[in-house]
């Protein structure tokens, strides 16, 4: 009987330590889930104008991101962007929400309104800044977890017909942003020379003959998911 006693005992050790092994594993995998949240700041860039809800560059970034994830973690979007928004109408939108401070991404796409509908570039000058300020404040404090965005040139598509005086002022514009994101050490991801291929390659426009289309936001994913990896460690 000890005999016998002997070997079921050897038997059963390692399928206890089998089982042990595995619910460790398991509760390893489970103990790591992480719940990723993307807040996209901007106007008809951001909201997508003219193309699908998911062919949008923040959906897009979505599904590129979510191929680095384990497959239990999870990538959520709050996207605040209109067409036609200012940087005024947007500092507006952020104040009519009460947004969290845990984010853990944010885009910031913003300006080509204030240059189309003649503002002061002034405002700029002093909204710009502010967004920014509100765009740290939402993931945590931590400056590194922003993206800014540069902003397209519509000159370069059947609307904007090669009118050299808006790329000039989109210019401006960009500049001043990729300076102040500079002497921040804020990320700038600069889109605008893709959108500058539009006349030449007119799948980059959308069919309203205004707006980026789905390649050219995979065009500007493509720039920034790299960027986005690093800094939520994938």
């Amino acid at each position: 009987m000890t005999f016998l006693k002997n070997i079921v005992i050897l038997i059963l050790i390692p399928l206890l330590v089998s089982c042990s092994a595995e619910n460790k594993s398991t509760d390893t995998v489970y103990s790591t889930i992480k719940n990723y949240k993307y807040l996209a700041l901007g106007d008809s860039y951001t909201y997508g104008q003219s193309v699908c809800e998911t062919c949008r560059f923040p959906e897009q970034l979505k599904d590129s991101i979510k191929k680095s994830l384990n497959p239990n973690d999870s990538f959520s979007i709050k996207l605040i962007a209109t067409t036609g928004w200012t940087t005024t109408n947007l500092k507006l939108a952020i104040a009519a929400q009460n947004l969290a401070s845990d984010y853990d991404l944010v885009t910031l796409l913003i300006g080509v309104n204030n240059q189309y509908q003649h503002k002061p570039f002034s405002l700029y000058e002093q909204e710009f800044p502010e967004l920014v300020n509100q765009a740290i404040g939402f993931v945590k404090g931590n400056k590194n977890n922003l993206i800014v965005v540069s902003i397209p040139d519509y000159a370069y598509t059947p609307y904007g017909n090669g009118n050299s005086t808006i790329s000039t002022e989109i210019d401006a514009y960009n500049t001043f942003a990729e300076n102040y994101c500079n002497a921040n050490n804020i990320a700038f991801v600069n889109i605008t020379d893709i959108t500058r291929l539009g006349l030449l390659q007119p799948e980059l426009v959308a069919n309203d003959g205004l707006h980026p289309s789905t390649i050219a936001y995979s065009k500007f994913v493509a720039r920034i998911v790299p960027k986005v990896k690093v800094k939520l460690g994938l």
